[in-house]
């Protein structure tokens, strides 16, 4: 099994070393490594060559993918609702949905429904804190959709 990095190259490199006695006052983690495993695995792992190594391991958080934009910063309006960018990765997340932007026109279907909707909302789901918060997401999407 060969070593998955250069820094753990590295380290058991110097296990080998301290396992030869040519290493004069190893570390505690060389000497607990170097008293736990077997010659022939230190060995494997060091002789490793770096080509092609990465310098560190990457770690799970590093592979994770971050989270969609709509529900991040990025897919914000800062004014309220959804930009063009958080409806598209709704969209893409949600197949079949089709978000539009908000409507202004006094006349609209759509604006007279989702002014109804969320009024309701925010007399019911909302705190008094929140309800009278001119910055809180629920008031931003009233105002922007001119409720």
């Amino acid at each position: 099994m060969p070593a998955v990095s250069k820094k753990q190259q590295r380290f058991f490199g110097m296990v080998r070393a301290a396992q030869k006695g040519e290493m004069d006052s190893p570390s505690p983690e060389v000497s607990k490594a170097a008293s736990s495993m077997s010659k022939s695995d230190v060995k494997k792992f060091a002789s490793t060559k770096h080509k092609g190594l990465p310098m560190k391991k990457k770690t799970y958080e590093q592979f994770t993918t971050e989270a969609a934009a709509w529900t991040r910063k990025a897919g914000k309006n800062s004014e309220g609702g959804l930009n063009e960018k958080g409806r598209k990765s709704y969209e893409k997340e949600n197949p079949g949905s089709d978000l539009k932007a908000p409507s202004k026109k006094v006349g609209n279907p759509r604006r007279a429904s989702f002014c109804a909707r969320m009024s309701g909302m925010k007399k019911k789901l909302t705190s008094k804190k929140t309800a009278n918060d001119k910055d809180s997401r629920i008031n931003k999407s009233l105002r922007k959709w001119n409720c």
